[in-house]
């Protein structure tokens, strides 16, 4: 029987309510599921009014994975080119430029960070820590290392020790 243009259905529902109540309860699960389905309830109450919901694994937060140690030590080889013009392309140095790094009791002995740290800021002549008389420049003279590129060279100084 059509009534008003409608399709009639069991019970007295029409198949257009019929299709609004299960495109309402799709959207009130899709709802609890995004927010969790729990209550955020500050105010000591620990009544609940809702049957408990059906045990389910927790959603994985994506988190975006990092190079692995042998990609960094691979990037810091690329990127060493911008030191080896000091510290020579082995790594062993340049007679009145720059220390060897191999082997270096002070690189065996300065943190990660701290390495890091210097690679960025560079040290002057003027520093009593530098026993070149030669500056270090920030970034050895290269503005493009970033924060990635200079973990890579960390990385790979940690390498060849």
């Amino acid at each position: 029987m059509i009534l008003f243009g409608k399709v009639k259905i069991l019970g007295g529902i029409t198949l257009i309510k019929r299709y609004l109540i299960v495109g309402a309860m799709t959207a009130l699960i899709a709802l609890i599921a995004a927010c969790g389905g729990g209550s955020d309830d500050s105010s000591g109450s620990t009544a609940s009014t809702a049957a408990p919901a059906a045990t389910t694994a927790p959603a994985a937060t994506a988190i975006p994975a990092g190079p692995s140690n042998s990609e960094l030590v691979a990037l810091g080889e690329k990127e060493f080119g911008t030191c080896a013009g000091c510290h020579g392309a082995d790594a062993t140095g340049v007679t009145g430029l720059g220390k060897s790094l191999v082997g270096s009791d002070f690189i065996t002995n300065i943190s990660d960070s701290d390495l890091a740290t210097l690679i960025k800021t560079g040290r002057p002549s003027s520093d009593p820590a530098n026993t070149t008389g030669i500056d270090m420049p920030p970034k050895g003279g290269n503005p493009a290392l970033n924060d990635d590129k200079i973990d890579g060279l960390v990385a790979y100084i940690r390498s060849i020790q």
